[in-house]
């Protein structure tokens, strides 16, 4: 296969074309023709957002602008400031704090949410340990405001590393959600340590009834996306407009 000029990968160049601020929003796709995440979903919060590609895809899957009176809303948050997204709410502040959680809260009109997206990972530095360390802290921050904001069966899906410590935070997540599994789209690339985790099913309930075989479980591994799609690890010939030049993750 020809390699392109542009080294950036396919879903990189696919995300310019649509009109994606990032080439994760195949991610979040992907991940919804698997798991059906959207499915009677109408309000959604979406954690560490920026630069906000996966609320581009709320956006539309809610078709918040035409839908307003219905009642669906959708709210973004995150450290930096988020450019407007039709319909979409965005919050410039720090999840593990009240008053944020507080103003999410406020942004759904005082209802809960059900679904909670956390697409958020740490500046990697290429310590595996350390990576995968900090990124289950932010998955558990994202769990905290689950536990606070997530309708009873609601949904959360959260980018985590998969490694050491992926047990310890199975098993704390596990007891929240009667459905847990972890999910590598194919939109991202297979030399990332990056996968999801969809959790379906939320209740505060079973956090005291859940046994130990269960809590120790491995949740099952779903790769999602059609094989015949295209392979961010590989490089095409793309007739795609190159001449933006935007950071995507």
């Amino acid at each position: 296969m020809t390699r392109s000029k542009d080294k950036r990968d396919v879903y990189y160049r696919k995300a310019k074309e649509e009109g994606f601020r990032a080439r994760s929003a195949f991610k979040l796709l992907q991940l919804d023709d698997e798991f059906g995440i959207f499915t009677g979903v109408r309000t959604v919060a979406d954690l560490c957002a920026a630069p906000g590609s996966w609320s581009q895809v709320v956006s539309q899957k809610l078709r918040l602008p035409e839908s307003a009176s219905e009642g669906n809303c959708a709210v973004a948050v995150d450290l930096q400031d988020i450019a407007p997204i039709p319909g979409v709410c965005t919050l410039q502040g720090d999840i593990t704090q009240e008053d944020t959680l507080e103003r999410v809260r406020c942004a759904l009109g005082g209802r809960r949410a059900d679904l909670v997206l956390s697409d958020g990972a740490p500046d990697v530095t290429g310590l595996h340990d350390l990576d995968e360390y900090v990124q289950c802290e932010l998955v558990q921050a994202a769990l905290r405001f689950c536990v606070a904001m997530l309708a009873e069966g609601g949904k959360f899906v959260a980018k985590i590393f998969r490694g050491y410590e992926s047990a310890l935070l199975y098993a704390r997540i596990r007891p929240y959600f009667r459905e847990l599994y972890i999910a590598k789209p194919r939109s991202s690339r297979n030399s990332s340590l990056e996968s999801f985790i969809v959790c379906r099913g939320f209740t505060v309930g079973r956090s005291y009834a859940s046994s130990r075989e269960e809590l120790t479980a491995i949740p099952a591994f779903v790769p999602c996306g059609d094989h015949e799609s295209e392979d961010p690890d590989m490089a095409y010939d793309l007739t795609l407009n190159p001449s933006v030049h935007q950071d995507m993750h």
